[in-house]
């Protein structure tokens, strides 16, 4: 399979063949000012209590977090929204590792701002096995210390290429969250944490998987 960082870079690079550079440089705008927020420094850290949630699934359910993590290991993946391509080829990357995932004992939920009624197109289109959670006004992510506020000339951007932010995540904050990926123990502890200013960065997720093997083992 080819490696997660290396689909996203061909979606990187198949945008700045379409998209005018003077477009671009709004998106590369956003992420130095973001980089330089020192908002990655922030993030809840490894050695933390991770918090607790319950949030709806795609189908509305309520999920806890404390009940997944009496199964076992929880992987945690903070995504963006169905609007992001990166999310989306992301997610389908965890979709296929799903089974390894399973077969561990560990389990993962994917949590963004979009409502439920997104998630539902999500899971419907893309075939997630796994719970994808709301959660609204990101609350919970702002927890984790991934949450931001879109910055005004970036929402007119997205106006501009029809991604309507508001009516994605049914309010008009236009809050935002960094994507991350976090491992929790099944004693509520943070053993793994990753978050990038820049969205078109992620973790390989075979190396999460790792991360999780490894406080299986603990």
């Amino acid at each position: 399979m080819t490696p997660l960082q290396e689909q996203l870079d061909e979606i990187t690079a198949n945008t700045r063949r379409l998209v005018q550079p003077e477009r671009m440089a709004i998106g590369e705008r956003a992420v130095a000012e973001l980089l330089s927020s020192g908002i990655e420094d922030r993030i809840l850290p490894v050695g933390a209590a991770a918090p607790e949630f319950m949030l709806n699934d795609a189908s509305g359910r309520a999920i806890r977090s404390a009940d997944l993590l009496a199964l076992g290991p929880l992987v945690v993946k903070f995504f963006r929204g169905r609007w992001c391509p990166y999310c989306v080829t992301e997610l389908e990357a965890w979709r296929e590792l799903y089974p390894k995932l399973r077969e561990a004992g560990v389990l993962l939920a994917a949590v963004s701002p979009q409502t439920s009624r997104q998630s539902d197109f999500m899971v419907g289109q893309h075939g997630m096995p796994f719970p994808v959670l709301s959660d609204p006004g990101c609350a919970v992510a702002e927890q984790f210390g991934l949450a931001y506020t879109i910055p005004e000339y970036l929402r007119e951007y997205y106006r501009s290429i029809l991604v309507n932010i508001p009516f994605v995540n049914g309010d008009e904050s236009w809050r935002m969250i960094l994507p991350a990926t976090y491992v929790v123990s099944q004693s509520g502890r943070v053993t793994h944490a990753e978050a990038y200013a820049d969205y078109r960065v992620r973790p390989e997720p075979e190396e999460i998987l790792a991360a999780a093997l490894a406080t299986v083992r603990r």
